[in-house]
């Protein structure tokens, strides 16, 4: 075919099958947490990627950590409003409070907050009304003295345990006035509060559950306490306290952990953002429940601190290091 003819060929096709449709922009998010934990990061973009919702591709997120100052958080999620995000994130309760309180009209998503009632985030679990919905890590009830009651299956002669606490969460607030005293009426202990809101801090919190003369301790759980992982383990060690963690990231030497399944709440996270960007609104999703939870069991740490395992124990353990 001669060049002249193959431009006015194609040129007639073009005319004849019109313009070609426009491509979708890409949707925007805006993500507000802690620090930027890699591996949790990670599943949330894998929940996303099943639903067809690709960072670079069909959807820009925009990032904003508060880390080690959370009295900045609401001055980030005013940031994130300000770049008119089709949705927020919140990965944690001081961010999801701090999203709630900037704006009622963009859909927020959170997760990983144990008592969003509580802190005022949703009227209810199964109508949370507004703009917000999530991931509660925790089931309704006394979590404290269920962590509490497994650490003393291990050590049964603990009658003193510490509870590290973090006061600038407003979570731990609430539990300290309700929760904390009924576990220690219930349970027969007695239950010490030691408080850090800085890595440093961590310090002398262990120092002070030590001077107390606890026989243990169980950390609440925080942003703060997984950024610090390895050094609240290592404390641990170091004042031979017997320590209940929350989640995974303490596997690597922490001596119990019992918790949600931290990962799939996040990955789930991503169903929910699907059916908002898709024109669901937040007020009509449930607050959805954790419904795996991990028991694992650190034997070398165990045997560190003269602890024998009860076959009992061992046996409900989801997984158990050597």
């Amino acid at each position: 075919m001669k060049r002249r003819e193959f431009i006015a060929g194609t040129a007639a096709l073009l005319v004849s099958v019109g313009p070609l449709p426009a491509q979708a922009a890409p949707r925007r998010i805006g993500l507000l947490g802690g620090f930027p934990n890699v591996q949790i990061l990670k599943v949330w973009h894998e929940g996303l990627r099943d639903h067809g919702w690709i960072e670079g591709k069909n959807l820009i997120v925009d990032y904003r950590f508060f880390e080690n100052h959370s009295e900045s958080a609401p001055v980030l999620a005013a940031e994130l409003v300000v770049l008119k995000p089709d949705l927020l994130f919140a990965s944690n309760p001081k961010a999801a409070v701090a999203l709630k309180s900037v704006t009622t009209e963009i859909p927020i998503v959170f997760a990983a907050v144990a008592d969003p009632v509580g802190l005022d985030l949703v009227q209810s679990l199964s109508h949370p009304g507004g703009n917000i919905t999530g991931f509660t890590e925790l089931v309704p009830g006394d979590w404290i003295a269920k962590r509490v009651e497994v650490l003393r299956e291990l050590v049964p002669s603990a009658s003193r345990i510490a509870l590290l606490i973090n006061p600038g969460d407003p979570l731990h607030k609430l539990r300290l006035t309700d929760e904390v005293p009924r576990a220690a009426r219930s349970l027969g202990v007695t239950l010490l509060t030691v408080e850090a809101t800085t890595a440093e801090e961590l310090d002398t919190a262990f120092a002070s559950a030590a001077a107390e003369h606890a026989d243990a301790i169980v950390i609440l759980g925080d942003p703060l306490t997984v950024q610090h992982a390895a050094r609240i383990i290592a404390l641990a060690a170091k004042h031979h306290l017997p320590a209940s963690y929350l989640f995974r990231q303490f596997a690597n030497g922490g001596l119990i952990i019992y918790g949600p399944d931290l990962a799939d709440l996040f990955r789930r996270a991503g169903g929910y953002i699907d059916k908002i960007l898709k024109g669901v609104k937040p007020g009509d999703l449930p607050v959805e429940q954790p419904t795996k939870f991990e028991l694992v069991i650190n034997m070398k740490t165990a045997k560190a601190l003269g602890l024998t395992v009860p076959p009992s124990l061992l046996a409900r353990a989801d997984e158990v290091i050597e």
